[in-house]
């Protein structure tokens, strides 16, 4: 199997996948995403304990790129402290820019890698970056202790 292969079957699965497609109980923050350039339309939803955050679901409609983007970044920041999801949603931005990532940062991103070829789609750009933007906004909102839906 090529990488290619794996990478769209990573793509395949995770737009088809509902398991962060929900809503959580008690969501700390809820912030809508959109692309107006193809439609592309979420609403994410974070809830954090003890510094971390514990849970994060999305809902919403749009192209399996944008689907597949923001279900992989949640299962990516699960777990991650707010600055670390920061840090990551700012890495997996500078690789859609074309920036050549080192194994550590491309270890870092894990699943999302599957996504660095659409640098070479520019009107897919914002389709797989529309989550990473949104989590920036509600990182920024938990961080000003801003609590509630935008």
């Amino acid at each position: 199997m090529e990488l290619s292969d794996l990478y769209s079957d990573i793509i395949k699965e995770h737009s088809a996948s509902q398991h962060n497609k929900r809503h959580i109980s008690n969501p700390e923050v809820t912030v809508p995403g959109i692309n107006p350039s193809c439609g592309d339309e979420i609403e994410l939803e974070l809830r954090t304990e003890d510094g971390l955050i514990a849970d994060g679901s999305f809902t919403g409609a749009g192209c399996a790129i944008s689907q597949a983007s923001v279900s992989i970044m949640l299962d990516l920041v699960r777990g991650k402290t707010r600055q670390e999801a920061r840090e990551l949603a700012e890495l997996f931005l500078e690789m859609t820019r074309r920036r050549e990532l080192s194994d550590e940062e491309s270890e870092r991103l894990e699943e999302a890698v599957a996504l660095q070829g659409i640098s070479n789609m520019p009107a897919r750009v914002k389709c797989a970056t529309m989550p990473w933007h949104t989590l920036l906004k509600a990182i920024d909102k938990l961080e000003k202790g801003e609590k509630g839906s935008v």
